[in-house]
């Protein structure tokens, strides 16, 4: 098969496209310019798609022996991913923005552009196994990936490669190592790779403006200020900067951002247990939407727990009953259902109760 490595010049993108190349493929390697600035977007271990990265990707592919491309989707991404990221947090979301690359850039524009070139597949760094054209997690589950991977549609994922499904990181590394690949010990990305100095409320202040407004309790008497409720997440605790501590001298939590009344409201830990979640616009990774309830298992972070559920389409929603209560869950976020560790489908929080 014709194949395209998307290499972001790390380790895991680098030691996948080796993998790709040694299984017999004819593969080209890709970069994707992501930044309109790139001397800007790497600090230490954070950002990603910097100048740097381009050229460590360049220096892998070299190795390898394939050839390498760079593609400047920076428009795109900056439309589809960080314009969708601001947008949701002005709406009193929280979103997922690797999630939104993955879906709308890595595996729409870029598997799209890909098969008009003529190439079979994709093949990626990501943490995940495919068996027979179902998603699975990886074996390593501390760097599972397939979380963020369960927006793709199955005709995607017939068009994807991910091999590193079998592999734990350490291992991941200490081949890059004996290829002779200088990413090997490169610090992974972390944190949301476009805010390079980790300072999301800043760079949400900057995009939205300063908009100052009330703090209240679950009785909406105002305990304090606020001067921006896009810097808020539900199940947040520090940094609240209250004017009145609870009656009982308990912590107390977001449990909700309202935009249209730019209200934050707080309350205590308990108050954020999530027994029922309604997803809009799902999606059916391991095919078929259930004809019933279905009992899974829903797991909603990218790294959270993992808890029992029972799901069911009410019309074009999903509504999932959860089996033991989850705290801070946040619009906007997705709800990820697995049978074991096969992906079933997934769909974004629009309610809770």
């Amino acid at each position: 098969m014709k194949v395209l490595a998307a290499m972001s010049g790390g380790v895991d993108s680098a030691v996948a496209a080796a993998h790709a190349a040694d299984a017999g493929h004819d593969v080209t390697g890709v970069h994707l310019a992501l930044s309109r600035t790139p001397a800007s977007l790497r600090t230490g271990a954070r950002g990603c798609c910097t100048a740097e990265d381009a050229r460590d990707a360049r220096r892998s592919a070299d190795v390898i022996g394939i050839p390498f491309y760079v593609w400047d989707l920076a428009e795109r991404f900056a439309a589809d991913v960080i314009d969708d990221f601001v947008a949701e947090y002005a709406a009193g979301r929280t979103p997922n923005p690797c999630l939104r690359c993955n879906e709308r850039i890595k595996f729409t524009a870029v598997l799209d552009r890909a098969v008009a070139l003529g190439f079979d597949a994709v093949a990626t760094g990501h943490h995940a196994r495919l068996d027979g054209g179902v998603l699975r997690r990886s074996v390593d589950l501390a760097k599972d990936q397939s979380y963020v991977l369960a927006v793709l549609t199955a005709a995607q994922l017939a068009r994807a490669i991910f091999p590193l499904g079998g592999m734990t990181k350490t291992q991941v590394r200490a081949e890059a190592a004996a290829r002779g690949l200088a990413v090997a010990d490169k610090p992974d990305s972390h944190d949301v790779c476009f805010i390079a100095d980790g300072d999301t409320a800043g760079f949400l202040r900057d995009r939205i403006g300063a908009a100052e407004g009330a703090v209240v309790d679950g009785d909406g008497a105002e305990v304090g200020r606020h001067s921006g409720a896009f810097a808020y997440t539900v199940g947040q605790r520090r940094g609240l900067a209250l004017a009145r501590p609870a009656p009982d001298g308990r912590p107390r939590y977001v449990l909700d951002i309202s935009p249209v009344t730019n209200t934050v409201t707080v309350g205590p830990a308990e108050a954020l247990d999530v027994h029922r979640v309604v997803g809009i616009r799902p999606v059916w990774t391991g095919g078929a939407a259930p004809a019933g309830p279905s009992a899974g298992l829903a797991q909603l972070r990218a790294h959270g727990d993992v808890v029992p559920c029972t799901a069911e389409m009410a019309g074009e929603r999903l509504e999932v009953r959860l089996h033991e209560p989850v705290r801070g869950v946040a619009r906007g976020q997705a709800i990820v259902l697995y049978d074991d560790d096969r992906v079933v489908g997934s769909a974004t929080v629009d309610a809770t109760g």
